[in-house]
Formats: C-alpha cells, structure tokens, sequence
C-alpha cells in the first residue's frame, strides 16, 4: 500500500479504488460479514441448524426455510437474508413460515426465538467462528497514519461488532462499532446518517465499504461520497449493482493525501 507523499494526521484524504478516486474523505465505514469477517461458513451452518430445529417442531418447513434464509444446496447467496439481515429480520420471516402452517403468531414468534437460541448454543461466541480477513490489516493501519476516521456498521448486533473487534485486535483503527440491533436495520440511511453522526462527519465526506447490494442502497440514499462494492467475502460469483467503486481484493483500495 502506497501513499503519494507522506501522511500527516488530519489532512484532507483521497482514496483510490482502481481507477475511481474519492476526494476529501474524513471517514470510512465497514460492513462485517463478509468485508472485514470470513463469515461464510458460520452463516451457512447457523442456517441449517435454526431451519432443523425449526422443522423439529413444525415437519415441513426446513426446505422451504432454508430457501427463505438464502441457501441453495451448500452455497449460501450473498444478497441473501442470513447474509444481509439481521436476526430480528431472520426470526420474523422464520415466524411467517411457521404461522402458515396454522400456528398463532405470537407462538410461531415464540418457536421461531427458541430455535434461534437453541441454535446459538454450539457456536456461542460469533467471533471465534468468523476471522478477520488479515488481508486488510495494512489497509486499516494506512487509514488510521493518515488520520481517517473508521466505522464498522453491521446487520450483527453491536455486541456481536465489539466482540469480533476485541477478538481480532482492531479496536486501535475503530471509532465506531455499530450494529443493526437500535431501531435500524440495513438499507435504511438513517442507520449510516447516525454512524456518520457519532463519528462527528458530514455525510458527503464518508465513504462505505461493503459487500451486499443493502450496502449501495443504504450509501446512495444516505447520500454519502460512496460506496466501493467487495467480492472477496464468497465463494459463490455474485454481482453488485451500481457500487461507486469495485474492489476485489483490499489492496484494490488505496490512501494518498490531497
């Protein structure tokens, strides 16, 4: 990773990915799962195991639930429910399939919360299930010599963001770890306005980072400087739409002072 002339903390910063630059960045903000988190083979594991808990109670409904939650045999789809939602969201749709089968809401809403629980259990601590792509450490480490401010917004809760942060050792490059679990959840822009708002930045001088199409839709409503789209958190190929910026590896994204 190269910068064009020496950094110096509070410069007004650009940010290279590929040939698309973004000038006078102040923040960049990070998706999770799938960004910064391996978290592909947790996800898919979490998926199947709520769906067969579920279908333990109400016979009938695992295909159909794991179909809903975004899995496809072995492969998990990342524009997908268990890849972009959030739990809340999980358990409702969960909630759906079972009450179709005649069940009350509130109890389908019960069944649906046990089994998610249930299926926690094994893979209590999220973190140790989902590593830091080291990959991006030198990104973060040239971010922060240059004074930018970073984020992590997610669809986990924010103790699931802190937890993978102390986890992995990254809250040195962090002002802002936030998750999806205070009244917003992912495209809402009001939920990166007020990330934007805690790291004390103006909208227009953010940048986001992230995997998933609620990731663009949420930059471009929110009217941020823009969003740069990954690819390297799936093994399955995937397209996104209209991202401001395509990076497939982290070293697609560079710092240089303006």
């Amino acid at each position: 990773m190269t910068n064009d002339i020496a950094p110096q903390r509070g410069s007004l910063v650009k940010i290279r990915c590929k040939d698309v630059t973004f000038a006078n960045i102040q923040a960049i903000i990070f998706d999770k799962d799938g960004t910064l988190a391996n978290s592909e083979l947790f996800l898919r594991n979490l998926a199947q195991r709520r769906s067969r808990l579920i279908d333990a109670q109400i016979p009938g409904v695992q295909e159909p639930l794991l179909m809903a939650f975004g899995l496809e045999g072995d492969r998990i789809n990342p524009a997908g429910l268990i890849a972009v939602g959030s739990r809340r969201e999980s358990e409702i749709v969960a909630a759906a399939y079972i009450a179709e089968t005649g069940r009350d809401w509130i109890e389908a809403l019960n069944i649906a919360h046990s089994a998610f629980v249930e299926a926690d259990r094994p893979m209590l601590r999220k973190a140790d299930h989902t590593p830091f792509f080291e990959s991006g450490r030198e990104l973060l480490q040239s971010l922060t010599a240059v004074g930018v401010k970073l984020g992590i917004l997610s669809a986990d809760t924010t103790e699931g963001v802190k937890d993978f942060s102390d986890r992995y050792q990254l809250k040195s490059y962090f002002q802002l770890q936030m998750g999806s679990d205070e009244g917003y959840s992912k495209p809402d822009p009001a939920l990166l306005q007020e990330a934007c708002r805690r790291l004390s930045v103006e909208p227009e001088a953010t940048l986001m980072v992230g995997d998933s199409q609620a990731d663009v839709q949420m930059a471009h409503t929110a009217n941020i400087a823009g969003c740069i789209g990954v690819t390297w958190g799936w093994t399955s190929a995937f397209a996104l739409e209209q991202p401001d910026g395509l990076a497939n590896q982290f070293s697609d994204i560079q710092v240089a002072i303006a």
